[in-house]
């Protein structure tokens, strides 16, 4: 392994909160055991990462094999039982979309339409998503269609009566959020509400004082909106206007 691949896999490390990996004791040299290496140093990102946990400790190794991909990475998460999400799921549901996207969208998790048809975003909400997404491209003079860019969920599940990802299923699946985002590389991402927005940043603030701002995860350019659902809610129409600039901000970055 490279110099740079071996800075790649520490820095990814690193995003989900391991700050430090011990080495094997080694067995057939009669020279002293090394001391381990100290942790690699934080970046300067202004984005702060999320809290170690002993889950993803226990899963370093197989995290980011070289050359990813999102075939590996669906054939990693398999028929995944590693949290509680699974027991009520009838699909999995990985993402959709061009597997070279320069913008990626992720949302919270499934809900039933989608965890009926295996596909992120086909209910109301992603009827929704749809049209602000072919509707904002095609009023800037955009060519671009919902084919064109790639969306995922930080939940690969839907969550019992469509409730917020705990913590825990939240880091679980966030390996896998975190390595479809790197096999992708998309010129940037746009997180839709805050569940996305805290499993992506690592932050606790809300969308309304994200949403607007650049960010950054790994030297990609990230940008907060409200989800979908929210605004098929009556009493957030004043929203609309907000997440349609929001909208407009990304599609002008990604593709002029």
């Amino acid at each position: 392994m490279t110099k740079d691949e071996v800075r790649n896999r520490l820095l990814f490390y690193q995003d989900l909160g391991i700050k430090t990996i011990y080495r094997r004791e080694a067995t057939l040299t009669a020279s002293p055991v090394p001391s381990p290496q100290p942790p690699v140093p934080r970046s300067q990102s202004p984005v702060p990462s999320p809290q170690p946990r002993s889950a993803i400790a226990e899963l370093v190794l197989p995290l980011a094999p070289v050359h990813d991909n999102l075939s590996k990475i669906s054939e990693d998460i398999g028929d995944c039982k590693r949290c509680r999400l699974h027991e009520g799921r009838n699909r999995i549901v990985f993402g959709s979309g061009n597997e070279q996207a320069r913008l990626v969208f992720v949302g919270e998790g499934p809900g039933a339409d989608e965890d009926e048809q295996g596909l992120p975003f086909v209910g109301r909400a992603g009827q929704l998503l749809t049209q602000m997404i072919e509707g904002t491209a095609h009023k800037e003079g955009i060519p671009l269609k919902r084919q064109d860019v790639y969306i995922c969920n930080v939940v690969k599940c839907r969550p019992p009566e469509n409730r917020t990802p705990q913590p825990d299923e939240m880091e679980i699946c966030g390996q896998f959020l975190f390595r479809q985002l790197q096999a992708i590389r998309p010129k940037a991402i746009c997180a839709l509400g805050s569940t996305a927005a805290k499993a992506i940043l690592g932050t606790k603030e809300g969308v309304m004082r994200l949403r607007g701002r650049w960010l950054e995860w790994r030297d990609i350019p990230v940008i907060v909106t409200y989800h979908p659902s929210y605004l098929l809610r009556p009493y957030n129409q004043n929203a609309k206007k907000e997440a349609w600039d929001d909208l407009k901000k990304v599609l002008h970055y990604v593709y002029d």
